[in-house]
């Protein structure tokens, strides 16, 4: 099961650390992100375009921003602040979605071995849900950018996400041994090059790292447009399901996800 007690601890915290910032005087943003996402995987190879792309979901999240340049009615920093005018704090709880299966040369057609059957029958579903902090940083000036000169503001960021991730598995092969047939959990009806107990669906729960490039547009006084651009590593291998612990198996599972948001200032 996963680690919800790590994950309501991990909460409280964010929320109690958001609460003691905001009777500083910071003034918030909140907003809604959403967008698709490229899942890599232990599903087929890595360097594989077909997989790249096949293996494709989506995301969609709500971030909440500290914001330290919007108000100056406090003097927790110096108004001239290089920190205050080019920083945010985001917080965010997001949710992801990808279908997964194994694509490119070792399934293609021309292929029919067994365990060219195997991997073409083998399915997953990576569902994950994340809640983490980030640090953003702008080159430009926030309080320029706020006041629409300039009417963009490129940013990056770095921050720390905890994971609640509930894989599923299935396969529509069958081991011809008749005392196996239909019995999909039969660890022989998957890839028979894979160690024993390369295939676990159990939920779980692990930290990542986060880090981003985008932009912001505005739109108005109150709101912005975002487009935001994430690579997320995850500290497992079996956020999908999957650890077949081969010799090119280097990485923990991890994501690209390019998502579009809308952000509106709490003023």
């Amino acid at each position: 099961m996963p680690n919800w007690k790590h994950f309501a601890f991990f909460v409280c915290t964010l929320l109690v650390s958001q609460t003691s910032f905001s009777q500083l005087g910071f003034s918030h943003q909140i907003g809604v992100i959403a967008g698709p996402v490229q899942f890599k995987s232990d599903f087929g190879k890595r360097s594989d375009g077909e997989t790249n792309f096949g293996n494709s979901g989506f995301g969609i999240g709500f971030v909440h921003y500290l914001d330290f340049s919007y108000r100056r009615h406090y003097n927790f920093f110096k108004s001239d602040s290089y920190f205050r005018d080019h920083f945010q704090i985001r917080n965010e709880i997001s949710w992801n979605k990808t279908h997964l299966e194994h694509l490119g040369k070792w399934v293609d057609p021309s292929k029919t071995s067994s365990q060219a059957n195997q991997l073409r029958g083998h399915k997953g579903v990576a569902h994950n849900l994340d809640i983490g902090t980030q640090l953003e940083f702008y080159p430009l000036s926030i309080k320029a950018f706020q006041s629409f000169s300039p009417k963009f503001a490129p940013f990056t960021s770095f921050g720390v996400h905890f994971t609640s991730y509930t894989p599923q598995v299935s396969t529509t092969y069958e081991n011809p041994n008749p005392l196996l047939t239909g019995n999909v959990t039969e660890p022989s009806n998957f890839y028979s090059e894979w160690a024993p107990g390369s295939i676990d669906a159990s939920p779980g729960s692990t930290w990542s790292i986060v880090s981003s490039v985008g932009v912001r547009y505005k739109l108005d006084k109150l709101s912005d447009l975002m487009l935001d651009l994430r690579w997320q590593y995850y500290f497992s291998d079996w956020v999908d399901g999957l650890n077949h612990n081969l010799d090119y198996n280097k990485h923990n599972d991890w994501l690209l996800w390019l998502n579009i948001g809308y952000i509106y200032y709490l003023d």
